[in-house]
């Protein structure tokens, strides 16, 4: 199981660092400190190969801090929600409230990432010219942060979504098409392609006997991922855009005592009635909501012990909306907050009932309308 800890707050932003950074700043450390460092300098000592590889590493990594702060910034800037930053195995990725309303804002957010790293790579080249004559390992890790940094830019740069590149790409097809859909498929297409080149170089690297090939692999199969991953978003919250919580909350729902074991629940209620949320209620006052979903979570040999009081939802965790809420804000704070169901309340009173299966039946059944 992945995990992820907060180091800090910048900005406002939480700074969190993804249980595989570790593997990759390890990783990055001992290639610099056994590989790099000792063929460029094979006169330097073992421990200043190391010391200076975790230098240059804690570097590199913020350096990808400051290139997604600098997205976080603008899209900051532009009116948008940044919930945090998180650096994992494959770098850093900003968690941005939803995606840019006009292409230009897209524009802008895409290119001063790469372009913060070129700024980044210009002074640590500088800095490289300067430390030379005052610490050679000094300048030595300055100048190997201008390499990677403009490595990170032109990477970046690549035009395929969801790559910076990409979103440069994908602003100027929505510009021009006016169709933020169609958009995204085609730079979603393109970032595919590079994910299936990279596959393909990586593989002809392992066939050669070079196991850096495994690391494109690696790369295509990610990027090949969050392609295909970016475009089915756009495609929810388009098919969203304009639907509110009176239009996907269920009317009609039961209450069962919070005492119910499961199999009573399923047996008596699910099956019988037909019906996927349940109010929980003890004498006439609400405990809790439980859904299918929480059902479907549970070991089936444990619904004979286990009673619903045990996987409700309690009533103070429970999100309340307003019939009149956003759909897209409603499944972004059900899938943030990992929860399955929120009642509908106008006035202290309970309109309906939005399980996260009620959206995704709603997603479907558009896509196969074609609407």
């Amino acid at each position: 199981m992945r995990h992820s800890w907060r180091i800090g707050r910048i900005f406002g932003i939480d700074i969190n660092i993804d249980s595989s950074w570790f593997v990759i700043f390890l990783l990055f450390t001992w290639i610099l400190a056994a590989t790099y460092f000792p063929q460029q300098y094979p006169e330097w000592s073992g421990w200043l190969y190391w010391f200076t590889g975790i230098i240059t590493s804690l570097l590199v990594f913020s350096s990808v801090l400051a290139h997604e702060l600098a997205h976080s910034l603008v899209a900051i800037k532009q009116g948008e929600k940044v919930r945090s930053i998180t650096l994992f195995i494959l770098g850093g990725v900003a968690q941005i409230s939803q995606e840019p309303k006009k292409p230009l804002r897209e524009f802008t957010m895409a290119l001063v990432g790469p372009l913060t790293s070129l700024a980044i790579a210009f002074v640590f080249l500088v800095l490289s010219f300067i430390l030379r004559g005052i610490s050679e390992p000094l300048g030595a890790s300055a100048s190997y942060l201008a390499l990677i940094n403009t490595a990170l830019a032109i990477f970046n740069l690549l035009p395929g979504f969801p790559m910076d590149g990409g979103r440069v790409l994908r602003s100027i097809i929505w510009k021009v098409t006016g169709d933020l859909r169609k958009a995204t498929r085609i730079a979603s297409k393109v970032g595919q392609g590079f994910a299936f080149f990279f596959i393909f170089v990586g593989i002809l690297q392992i066939l050669r006997g070079f196991l850096s090939g495994f690391w494109l692999v690696f790369i295509g199969w990610f990027l090949h991922s969050a392609a295909v991953r970016g475009y089915h978003q756009v495609i929810v919250e388009t098919m969203l855009k304009g639907v509110r919580a009176a239009d996907l909350m269920t009317k009609e729902f039961e209450v069962v005592p919070s005492d119910l074991f499961i199999k009573n629940l399923v047996d008596d209620y699910i099956l019988k009635k037909r019906e996927r949320v349940f109010l929980v209620s003890d004498g006439g006052r609400l405990k809790g909501i439980v859904c299918l979903e929480d059902v479907k979570a549970t070991p089936r040999e444990k619904w004979s012990e286990t009673k619903v009081s045990e996987i409700m939802t309690p009533e103070e965790k429970l999100e309340s909306v307003s019939p009149d809420a956003d759909g897209n804000k409603i499944l972004n704070s059900l899938t943030a907050k990992d929860i399955h169901q929120v009642p509908v309340i106008r006035k202290d009173r309970i309109e309906g009932i939005i399980c996260r299966s009620d959206i995704l039946r709603y997603i479907q059944l558009r896509s196969e309308l074609k609407v």
